[in-house]
């Protein structure tokens, strides 16, 4: 096993199964897939689960059958449950429409703006699938789309920053190094929102992870 390559292979994993909460969506992750996927990252992809559908939809971008801003709906990640779809699943009431409008106009990119905003009836009504639910149905309202980047950029920055500190806080192995690893680019990108504090944490989980080497 390539150490390198199968740590990109997850990375890209990660990628395809968690699209639906990736600012830019497929035409971000789409960029980073045929970017990164040699021949050794995609000999790794094909022995993990799932990994067939991925290079699958590699290869599609690389030979142009797929455009770079979308995907086969048969290779869709949980089989397409996750998809952002062009026909909205999620219908909201004119009432709940309200509230998450006025939500999101009051939402600050902090820990009290997430708490308040997650708090909302509305949010909880779809439980820990809210950002799935949220992002499809305000696909009926465009203009809701700047605002709902900033809540799940928050959301990711925040989910981040108590992973790696959960991390660091507890004996890590193998596993979960090459986990880190492949998500650094994550970790690399959200952190250092939350300043100093972001970027010695982030600093820490690289010695952390190195030790094990």
């Amino acid at each position: 096993m390539n150490t390198k390559s199968s740590a990109i292979a997850l990375k890209l994993l990660n990628l395809y199964r968690q699209e639906h909460v990736i600012l830019g969506g497929w035409t971000a992750v789409n960029q980073v897939f045929v970017a990164e996927a040699t021949d050794d990252v995609i000999h790794e992809l094909k022995d993990m689960p799932t990994g067939k559908l991925l290079v699958q939809h590699i290869e599609n971008l690389k030979s142009g059958k797929t455009p770079m801003d979308s995907i086969e709906r048969d290779l869709m990640p949980y089989g397409g449950m996750m998809m952002d779809s062009v026909v909205p699943s999620i219908k909201l009431t004119n009432e709940q429409w309200r509230e998450l409008e006025y939500g999101m106009e009051k939402f600050t990119p902090d820990q009290a703006g997430l708490e308040m905003f997650t708090a909302l009836a509305v949010v909880q009504k779809f439980g820990a699938e809210w950002i799935t639910a949220i992002a499809d149905a305000i696909t009926q309202k465009p203009y809701l789309r700047d605002r709902w980047n900033v809540i799940t950029q928050t959301y990711n920055a925040y989910r981040l920053w108590d992973m790696a500190n959960e991390i660091i806080a507890n004996p890590i192995s193998e596993r979960v190094r090459g986990q880190v690893q492949a998500d650094m680019p994550e970790y690399e990108t959200y952190l250092p929102m939350f300043g100093d504090a972001g970027m010695q944490l982030l600093e820490k989980l690289r010695t952390f992870i190195s030790s094990l080497n």
